[in-house]
């Protein structure tokens, strides 16, 4: 809640306020005006989000969110946005080097401009442009009129420009929509140091470089500020020139012919010719249809989904069914047998899969049509419904023909819950997920059914939300109506069936996309779900003795950045470090946020971290604090009750390189570079009379670049099995390998993977604490070396320019739209991207591809041994202890043989009681 303003004081009457006291809005009737030409950029540079196919869309995004968010939350009576009108104004026939040095509107910001001049009119907003003035003027005027005709009408300007504080009286006022700021009267003057009425002089002072408006050389704010509060004005400032000594005097005495251009620039028109009828700025019906087109093709999924067609539902609720009673659910199934594909899906009580419960199966054989089968809703008055049971045992001979192909969203999951129950689902699986993620990877929420279903079928699914309301008071969907289930459950199988349908043939159509959808996504599922049953061991006694070792150290490093700094505060508050550092302890700024305040972000005080004690303590204590609260605390509460075991849940369609992602707990981010991280790693055990085999990938993404880019050097340096990184500085120092030094085989390890992984020469300087002059000398002998990694890199940037997307060794395509962004860091993040993309894409084919084979070979073996982790370029297994020669042997040779490569892949693997003492 924010704090009281002037809008919340008690006024006994307006007109009893003088021109400085505002007056309180909420008797009046509120007149938003709003400028748009500015909020457009600030826009532009606050938001930098682009579709799928690379249109950039923040500043549309900005702008729409903003007036919708100003609808919402202030309900305005009167609304009307204003942008600049196209040609000239009267400012620049009065000094034609007015904005001379404003650069031209950049093409990725003049499309989306087009857009929102169509969008806002359809949002039911109006909007005015003025041809000859700036919208500024016409703001002006509408504000001035509006305050002249009613005392009834109290003006918002939504604007960041400070040449509109000018018009700040007690009824108009002056908000940032950006930064929740609003300006009275009295705001003007704590911000300017001057009143509204004398903004005018104070800009004539000072003038305004971005507009191109001559001020007073060296007079600054406080300058100016400080001149007219002693002098009361503009005009008495100059009559009292010659007493104002020193350089800004003597400036001001040369100054003032231009100080008349200056004011007569920055006064607004009070004026412009614009027939006023508050009745023409109220906002109309919007144009759905118009704003549905738009929100689909710029990918605005949310705002779609509220606009959902009514008639498009109805048509799909005509022809969704509940099955209630057994003759009804024996139609069905003689309906089913006869089939060759559907599509099926579970709604349960959670998605917790070893938890939760089914509560209902939809299943859909024909676009448009779907049945739902109820089988565990509880609330008062829900219909009688079939058992679990039954269904179940009437439904199996449809689910486990394998000659009726499956398709789901997730099919893991719906495949998780059915056996859960003693049913599997058998047959050719189709998951629209993964059809999705294979044709294109990036951005984790384009695979959700809901905008699946937007983005390849224009069409908005019902959310999940609707029916079962959210935060506090969402319901579990045993608790939703059956009715209104249905047509929920329905969709979901129907819409999943048309995406299929949609999906499929794309998949088609492209030979190596299609070979990594049958090849590594699909069989993979079913290597998931093992390893997702199998779980793993925790000693809590373990967790519980590292928690109390870091809360001690937590407790000692917070004792010493507040003994360093001389003061107390919240650590967890970036406000409140902000405050210590930059104001208290004065430490230089060497980066601000969006909003102009001092970063405290963690690269940030890593920077200040090599010459300051509180930001590197600062830093400890996140890292220790982290690790406390998401592991060693949190773990022990993910303990299944039945098992005794954790379950980690692994995800495909996350990363977009097409590593493997894991949650509750996430496997991939514990962290091993510190002592304390690594010791996480000793509370995960193996069961009695077995050991934990861990087997990682020694250097996989250095061996896929020295196969990729083909080149001699390095090519020979992995064949002949040494040292890479001693090879590689022996190359790049010019001495022999038995004569390199630590220092010099760190910095050639730094040099191998910060090439693979696009670091700059800044970079490399930075991470070696060198010059950046001897990082671009390291960079440029390791190409001299090794030329061909400099050719992969130039030919894989290229393609990556024309076309827009990368591959892996096996197919999987990575775009990299950003590759032709006219934003210079974007490109060159694209860049880097594309670079290592089909390295460490290549790396997670063949990890994954290894998985599939060593999964094959412990079922066809009957081995008590069972892959219970993945984490990156490392597989870990529960072994039995007898049997761990045989299992590091076998899973050795599949990992090693999965791919031919000019260059041997190679294994380490390592055994112990605990996750820790094996991957060491």
């Amino acid at each position: 809640m924010r704090e009281k303003s002037y809008t919340e004081k008690i006024c006994a009457s307006p007109d009893k306020l003088s021109d400085n006291e505002a007056v309180p809005k909420s008797s009046k009737k509120i007149f938003y005006l709003i400028d748009g030409t500015a909020y457009v950029y600030r826009a532009f540079h606050a938001f930098d989000l682009n579709t799928a196919s690379g249109e950039p869309t923040g500043a549309v995004y900005g702008m729409v969110n903003m007036l919708n968010r100003i609808l919402k939350e202030q309900s305005p009576h009167y609304i009307v946005t204003i942008f600049d009108a196209k040609g000239k104004t009267f400012r620049d026939d009065m000094y034609p080097e007015y904005k001379a040095n404003r650069p031209p509107m950049p093409d990725e910001l003049r499309k989306q401009y087009d857009i929102i001049r169509d969008l806002v009119p359809a949002m039911g907003i109006p909007v005015l442009s003025v041809p000859g003035v700036e919208a500024d003027d016409v703001i002006a005027t509408l504000a001035t009129e509006a305050a002249n005709q009613s005392n009834d009408i109290h003006t918002i300007i939504a604007s960041a420009d400070k040449d509109l504080a000018q018009l700040v009286s007690k009824h108009i006022t002056l908000r940032d929509e950006m930064r929740n700021d609003e300006l009275d009267p009295e705001g003007v003057l704590k911000k300017f140091g001057v009143p509204p009425e004398r903004i005018v002089d104070y800009l004539s002072l000072v003038g305004d470089s971005v507009d191109n408006i001559p001020g007073v050389p060296l007079v600054g704010k406080k300058t100016a500020a400080k001149w007219i509060e002693q002098y009361g004005s503009l005009e008495s400032v100059i009559s009292n020139a010659n007493d104002i000594p020193g350089k800004a005097g003597e400036n001001l005495r040369n100054s003032f012919e231009q100080l008349d251009l200056a004011k007569s620039l920055v006064t607004l028109k009070l004026d412009v010719d614009i027939e006023f009828n508050m009745n023409n700025f109220t906002q109309t019906v919007p144009n759905t249809e118009v704003l549905r087109d738009y929100y689909k093709k710029l990918e605005f999924r949310t705002w779609l989904s509220q606009l959902k067609s009514s008639k498009a539902t109805e048509e799909h609720k005509s022809d969704y069914f509940t099955i209630l009673d057994e003759s009804s659910l024996n139609d069905l199934v003689e309906q089913l047998k006869n089939c060759q594909i559907l599509a099926v899906d579970t709604e349960t009580t959670g998605i917790n899969v070893r938890k939760d419960s089914l509560v209902g199966i939809s299943i859909s054989m024909s676009s448009r049509k779907a049945f739902y089968i109820p089988v565990a809703h509880r609330y008062v008055n829900a219909p009688k419904q079939l058992s679990r049971e039954l269904v179940l045992e009437k439904l199996a001979p449809v689910l486990e023909d394998e000659s009726i192909a499956k398709i789901a969203q997730n099919i893991k999951f719906d495949a998780a819950i059915f056996r859960k129950y003693g049913m599997s689902i058998k047959g050719v699986l189709y998951d629209t997920m993964l059809e999705s993620y294979v044709l294109d990877s990036r951005a984790v929420a384009q695979h959700s059914l809901d905008n699946l279903a937007s983005r390849y079928l224009q069409y908005s699914t019902i959310p999940y939300e609707e029916v079962a309301g959210k935060g506090k008071n969402q319901i579990t969907f045993d608790q939703v109506e059956v009715e209104r289930a249905t047509n929920y459950a329905a969709e979901d199988a129907d819409i999943t069936l048309q995406l299929h349908q949609k999906l499929w043939p794309m998949l088609e159509s492209n030979s190596s996309l299609k070979n990594v959808y049958e090849n590594i996504e699909v069989p993979l599922i079913a290597v998931l779900d093992r390893m997702e049953t199998n779980g793993v061991l925790l000693n809590c006694d373990e967790l519980y003795r590292q928690s109390m070792e870091l809360q001690v150290r937590l407790n000692k490093v917070e004792n010493s950045i507040f003994e360093l700094a001389g003061t107390q505060f919240n650590l967890s508050s970036p406000k409140q470090i902000q405050e210590v550092l930059f104001e208290k302890l004065c430490l230089p700024v060497t980066k601000k946020t969006s909003r102009g305040q001092p970063s405290t972000s963690e690269d940030v005080l890593r920077d200040l971290s090599d010459k300051y004690e509180v930001p590197k303590l600062i830093l400890e204590h996140r890292g220790l604090f982290k690790l406390k609260s998401t592991y060693t605390d949190k773990l022990p509460e993910l303990i299944n009750k039945n098992s005794g075991r954790v379950h980690t849940s692994y995800h495909q369609a996350v990363a977009a390189t097409g590593r493997l992602s894991s949650s509750d707990p996430n496997l991939q981010n514990i962290p091993i570079r510190t002592p304390e991280g690594k010791r996480v790693r000793e509370a995960f055990v193996a069961d009695s009379k077995c050991v934990l085999l861990s087997i990682d990938y020694s250097q996989i993404e250095l061996r896929l670049m020295a196969h990729l880019s083909g080149d001699p050097g390095l090519v020979d340096a992995f064949n002949r099995g040494g040292d890479v990184h001693k090879s590689t500085a022996s190359e790049v120092f010019g001495t022999s390998e038995e004569e390199v030094t630590p220092d010099q085989r760190r910095n050639a390890k730094a040099i191998n993977f910060g090439l693979i992984y696009g670091m700059s020469q800044f970079g490399l300087a930075r991470q070696l604490g060198i010059e950046q002059a001897q990082a671009k000398e390291y960079v440029q002998q390791y190409f001299d070396r090794y030329p061909g990694v400099k050719e992969y890199m130039d030919r894989i940037r290229a393609q990556a320019h024309e076309q827009q997307f990368v591959e892996t060794l096996f197919g999987r395509r990575l775009y990299v739209p950003d590759i032709k962004s006219g934003n210079f860091n974007r490109r060159q993040h694209a860049e880097r991207t594309a670079i290592n993309a089909p390295l460490q894409g290549s790396a997670a084919d063949i990890i994954k591809m290894a998985m599939i084979e060593v999964d094959r070979w412990l079922a066809e073996s009957e081995s008590g041994a069972k892959m219970i982790m993945q984490v990156h370029d490392e597989l870990v297994l529960e072994v039995p202890e007898k049997e761990i020669d045989e299992v590091i042997a076998k899973v050795s040779h599949f990992m090693e043989n999965i791919a031919e490569l000019d260059v041997p892949l190679i294994v380490d693997s390592g055994v112990g009681v605990n996750w820790a003492q094996a991957h060491d």
